[in-house]
């Protein structure tokens, strides 16, 4: 039933106004539509909403994650816009320059200024 809707990852945000600054000067997002609700973002043939909430940054595991061409391009491109990614040594997510390396497709993560994971992907299987 659900699977005939779009979706869309919802980011909180403590600081809407910073959080609406990282997503739109350094990610290049362009704001669709803002609200008191928050503000939604268009990525490709999906969105991504960001909205006031004081839980922001509680969630220890991926809250977004973004299928790239180009994964090593694109980690240049966002440290070079002061992106910092995180950095993994667990039994199977290892990161080295913040990229992991996988049979399944490479990986990196950052965290946005609320301190909500964020993960780019590259994969040889078919895009979304």
């Amino acid at each position: 039933m659900l699977c005939e809707f779009p979706t869309y990852p919802t980011i909180p945000a403590s600081d809407l106004t910073r959080a609406r600054h990282f997503y739109e000067e350094t990610l290049g997002f362009d704001a669709e539509e803002v609200s008191a609700a928050g503000v939604m973002y268009r990525s490709r043939s999906s969105a991504l909403f960001v909205y006031p909430s004081s839980f922001a940054g509680t969630n220890r595991a991926t809250a977004a994650g973004f299928q790239v061409v180009d994964l090593p391009a694109t980690v240049k491109e966002l440290k070079g816009r002061g992106v910092r990614f995180e950095e993994y040594d667990l039994p199977n997510v290892k990161t080295v320059g913040g990229i992991m390396k996988s049979p399944d497709g490479d990986a990196a993560w950052f965290k946005d200024t609320e301190g909500n994971i964020i993960g780019l992907f590259q994969s040889d299987r078919p895009t979304i």
